[in-house]
């Protein structure tokens, strides 16, 4: 038994970095279907914009991926260019899925310097879980009850919850199991440099498994 790995593709963000893109794309577990979703999020209001997420399906086997792919974003770009998303993200941090010996609860990043190596305003994101209530029967479904998550960031001895769940998950969630830190993205090049997101991926029980998907929690600087 094995759940299905989503892949993540990050588009980018806008030039004041207020909203940000990025593609959940794999192979569905059971029916082996491929799938794409695009996410446009607003990092001010930490909310998906209206229009988002964008969903894409093969109705057969015969489908390939990459076509999927590129229908999603087709049916993306009205929303990509409209909200200017032209500044290329930077994964300036990473847990890895072929790093062995990483929980994915802790990930240390900052800003990348001009010199290799070089790391400004580092800071220390942690993740826990808790129990929590979802919109479907977990119980009945996997014989366990669903988590949420709290994300804190913390920089000069000094700890900022950036997320916590309260109340019931939202349905996107469905039966989450477990919560990692992927990474964390910046705006690239000449982008603004203040406001970035956390990369979170989700485990929620399905059909063969746990499936990752992801979310994103915006932080300032």
């Amino acid at each position: 038994m094995a759940g299905d790995r989503a892949q993540i593709d990050l588009i980018g963000f806008s030039p004041d970095a207020r909203y940000f893109a990025f593609e959940e794309f794999g192979i569905r577990d059971g029916s082996g279907l491929a799938y794409s979703s695009i996410f446009v999020v607003d990092l001010t209001e930490d909310a998906w914009v209206s229009g988002s997420p964008i969903r894409r399906e093969a109705d057969d086997e015969s489908k390939s991926l990459q076509t999927v792919r590129t229908g999603a974003m087709n049916a993306a770009l009205p929303l990509i260019t409209g909200n200017d998303i032209a500044v290329a993200a930077d994964l300036v941090a990473l847990n890895g899925d072929g790093q062995p010996g990483l929980d994915g609860k802790t990930l240390a990043f900052g800003r990348p310097g001009y010199n290799e190596g070089t790391v400004l305003d580092e800071r220390d994101l942690a993740i826990l879980s808790f129990e929590s209530q979802s919109t479907e029967d977990c119980e009945t479904y996997f014989g366990t009850t669903p988590v949420g998550f709290e994300l804190t960031m913390t920089a000069d001895g000094e700890t900022k919850i950036l997320h916590r769940d309260d109340g019931k998950l939202p349905a996107s969630r469905g039966c989450a199991m477990d919560y990692r830190i992927y990474g964390v993205a910046l705006p690239a090049l000449d982008g603004e440099a203040e406001t970035g997101a956390v990369i979170v991926a989700v485990y929620a029980g399905s059909f063969e498994g746990n499936d990752r998907r992801f979310l994103v929690v915006p932080f300032a600087f």
